[in-house]
């Protein structure tokens, strides 16, 4: 299958779109068709476990170059490093409501769901490609897929990682994971800035000619491990189809039976997964999205007008504190008839003017698969606890954000409407213990491990060893870079050139 840019003028493989990540003129590679399920395909799926159903979603965009064989080797290896035998089980609370846990990977957030296979997809995409420079994985992080990122990457041969993360915008939890980071092959830096100066940064650098030759004449080239990546992307789409069969097979649903989705949203990529495998044909009735204080998408679904003009909150789910969400443009790209300078025009817009605007016609593409909402910080407490109280189930920040806006959304619907709903986890609630105790407790606390063994004490839920053993770690990287350009550029180039590896402090 051919992957083309979403603003025109360059047409590659999945092999070719993986290794590059970005296209060169700046837009998002998308396939040049939607592949579809059959009936008899979804059957068969049924049968199979998670990490199969997986190999089979890839297949369908990347088999004839990557081989099915391989697909499925991949998907095992990356699978069998979660903590759960099913990487994506879903827990149903009540009729008709579920939850899609995906937090069972190495870094406890729904980011290893894609970035435990990535290194697989790029090492066998690089061989197929004939590339024989080393590549190095940029990536800009609002929390999870810094840590994931470094964690699948780790001692890769062949490949280095390095993640900007803003230092007042994420969680105490997320940016001890980073911190301590092992690796030979890594790299961490916090910026003086929201995650949105860290995408911008790491996005210029994509298009930097002459950052790309600098990393050249160090027989090194560059690729992303963000959803803008296609290889990130893919996997995603596998869960939807999972939770629906989960269903299908429990006897919780009907074939065919629409279902919707409730995903808490940041930079897009992630309830996109799920309008991809739409149109692959999942029966999806409605993706909600669901978005935290700083609700740009949210308003976007109301009113057609994307305004990034606006101050950046730090919330209790900061993993969603974004206002430019990259994967929109991909969704653009579709509603607008696969017009590559309307899309294009309107990322120039977004970059010069903060702002733009999609048509009538497009708005009414939109509304037919997508709604948003919007929750409080007030709203995400008392749906965390009311759940709590009523289920005994804890969650996440941003999992909550989510039940908020669910609530929302429920109390709209006709009363005669039961179309089930599956609830999209994103995040373990350890990550996030003193927020998370406090909306189920009122308890407040600083620390984060003591956060940690009250959560423990409240829910009998059990803490991952991933996160406890970070109390006993030594910090690694600490420096904080301004938001400069050619600073973040040349802090780069030097750990490329194998200057910036520090020594963990002593315990």
């Amino acid at each position: 299958m051919k992957f083309i840019s979403t603003r025109g003028g360059e047409t590659v493989t999945g092999a070719q779109a993986i290794v590059q990540g970005l296209a060169k003129d700046g837009g998002l590679f998308v396939p040049e068709k939607f592949p579809r399920v059959t009936k008899e395909e979804f059957a068969a799926m049924s049968e199979m476990n998670y990490a199969e159903r997986a190999a089979f979603i890839l297949g369908k965009y990347l088999a004839d170059e990557l081989g099915a064989d391989f697909l499925k080797e991949a998907c095992e290896k990356a699978y069998a490093t979660f903590t759960s035998s099913d990487p994506a089980p879903l827990v149903k609370i009540d009729d008709g409501f579920y939850i899609l846990e995906l937090f069972h990977g190495p870094t406890c957030a729904f980011k290893d769901m894609a970035l435990t296979v990535l290194p697989y997809l790029l090492k066998k995409s690089c061989e197929v490609c004939g590339v024989k420079e080393d590549i190095l994985i940029l990536a800009a992080t609002s929390g999870d897929t810094g840590k994931a990122a470094l964690e699948g990457f780790r001692d890769v041969p062949g490949t280095k990682v390095a993640v900007f993360y803003p230092d007042e915008g994420v969680a105490k939890m997320q940016r001890l994971q980073m911190s301590i980071q092992d690796g030979d092959n890594v790299f961490v830096a916090a910026v003086s800035g929201n995650f949105d100066d860290c995408q911008k940064a790491v996005k210029k650098l994509f298009a930097d000619e002459q950052f790309g030759a600098e990393l050249l004449k160090r027989n090194t080239r560059v690729s992303s491990a963000n959803s803008i990546n296609f290889g990130r992307l893919a996997p995603q789409i596998a869960y939807y189809f999972s939770a629906y069969l989960d269903m299908l097979g429990a006897g919780r649903i009907e074939e065919d039976e629409p279902i919707d989705f409730v995903v808490p949203t940041g930079n897009f990529g992630d309830i996109l997964a799920g309008w991809y495998a739409k149109q692959m044909g999942l029966p999806v009735r409605k993706l909600i999205c669901a978005s935290n204080r700083n609700k740009v998408l949210a308003d976007f679904f109301a009113t057609g007008k994307y305004d990034a003009k606006r101050n950046l909150y730090r919330t209790t789910s900061p993993s969603m504190d974004i206002l430019v969400s990259s994967n929109l443009e991909r969704l653009l790209f579709e509603v607008s008839g696969r017009n590559a300078k309307a899309t294009a025009d309107k990322m120039q817009n977004l970059a010069e003017r903060g702002e733009y605007s999609v048509t009538t016609a497009e708005k009414a593409k939109i509304d037919a698969d997508f709604c948003g909402g919007y929750a409080s910080e007030d709203d995400v407490v008392e749906a965390m606890y009311e759940i709590f109280e009523e289920y005994g189930y804890p969650m996440d920040t941003h999992t909550g954000v989510a039940l908020a806006v669910n609530a929302d959304y429920q109390d709209r619907k006709d009363k005669k409407d039961f179309t089930s709903t599956v609830v999209v986890s994103t995040a373990n609630p350890y990550k996030f213990p003193q927020d998370v105790l406090y909306a189920l407790s009122g308890n407040d606390v600083k620390d984060s491990f003591k956060g940690i063994k009250r959560l423990n004490l409240l829910t009998a839920m059990k803490p991952p060893k991933a996160l406890t053993d970070l109390r006993y770690r030594p910090l690694r990287f600490k420096k904080v870079y301004p938001n400069d350009l050619k600073k973040m550029s040349a802090a780069v180039l030097d750990f490329v050139d194998g200057n910036v590896i520090p020594v963990p402090d002593k315990k």
